[in-house]
């Protein structure tokens, strides 16, 4: 057997410069860093302005609708850098900070997991080297390394569902629950990236275009939805994007083979494609089973029906 040699690529073979080939780069592929961290990533935008002072990627996480800022480099970690997560974390409120470098040095590393285990609990801290390797003249492959992650984030999938004891029964039931669906979504059906439930009674899920999700609830008057939920943060955009796809309900009713309900929602900024179901999280464990599966389907289905009108649809027209 005749084995290639696996060598290591050196970053700026690849990104000449780091704010004008790395950060553009990373900013167009976040979805695998989401991968990796087991998050939703969806861009907000690059190079957001703190003061006099420009953060590389602000970003959010979907499934819990919090903000994720990325600060990268092409070198060693440095304290500089260090200071400015700190910086642009408290200016944006963010919930998720990830350092992504070319490699974490010792001290920084540490210093990261004292953040983990020194803040509170929703703050999450990521360090994560990027690596570049090739086998003899292969093409490069990438490749982030964690480094330094929340402490949640290691936990198995049963300990992280029934670590309830700071949260209420319904809390502890909605993140069980939750845990289950993006497990199956994510391990079946790589629809999602999403590693860990949370013990809120909704999940979000990107649908690859920014102000745009795809979303599994447990609704007012014990009724289940599931829904695309329309709110690129302008009223009079979302309301055109909602006519818009409207325009098409019988097409896209027939591609989803069941009706949906078609909520403008006319006081509110955004608005829904949605279908329902009668369903509590108060339910018994084999009717919460069946709301699960039926939830996975009426997602899939729905990012079946919409996804290529979604990629071709000019969110700006």
């Amino acid at each position: 057997m005749d084995f290639g040699q696996v060598k290591k690529v050196e970053l700026r073979e690849i990104w000449k410069h780091e704010a004008i080939d790395f950060t553009p780069w990373l900013a167009d592929n976040l979805e695998k860093l989401g991968e990796r961290i087991g998050l939703e990533l969806e861009l907000i935008t690059r190079e957001a302005s703190v003061g006099s002072f420009y953060l590389d990627i602000l970003a959010k996480d979907v499934g819990r609708n919090r903000i994720v800022i990325i600060e990268n480099q092409l070198e060693p970690t440095d304290h500089k850098h260090l200071g400015q997560l700190i910086t642009y974390a408290s200016f944006y409120k963010a919930e998720v900070i990830v350092w992504v470098s070319q490699f974490v040095q010792e001290e920084h590393r540490a210093a990261v997991d004292w953040l983990n285990n020194n803040t509170q609990e929703k703050l999450e801290f990521f360090a994560i080297e990027v690596e570049v390797i090739q086998i003899d003249d292969s093409k490069p492959a990438l490749q982030f390394k964690l480094k330094a992650f929340p402490n949640e984030w290691q936990k198995s999938t049963h300990n992280s569902a029934d670590n309830s004891q700071n949260y209420t029964v319904t809390q502890a039931a909605y993140r069980e629950f939750f845990q289950k669906l993006i497990d199956d979504l994510r391990n079946k059906h790589q629809f999602t990236n999403a590693k860990i439930g949370q013990p809120q009674s909704w999940y979000s899920f990107s649908s690859g275009r920014t102000g745009i999700i795809y979303g599994s609830s447990f609704a007012k008057g014990n009724k289940v939805r599931v829904d695309m939920y329309i709110d690129t943060g302008s009223a009079e955009k979302n309301k055109r994007i909602f006519a818009t796809l409207q325009a098409d309900k019988d097409i896209f009713e027939k591609k989803f083979m069941d009706k949906l309900e078609w909520e403008e929602l006319p006081n509110r900024r955004a608005s829904r494609i949605a279908i329902y179901r009668d369903g509590s999280i108060n339910d018994d464990t084999q009717s919460l089973e069946e709301i699960k599966n039926w939830m996975i389907d009426k997602l899939l289905r729905m990012k079946k029906t919409f996804s290529d009108k979604l990629s071709r649809l000019d969110l700006e027209d």
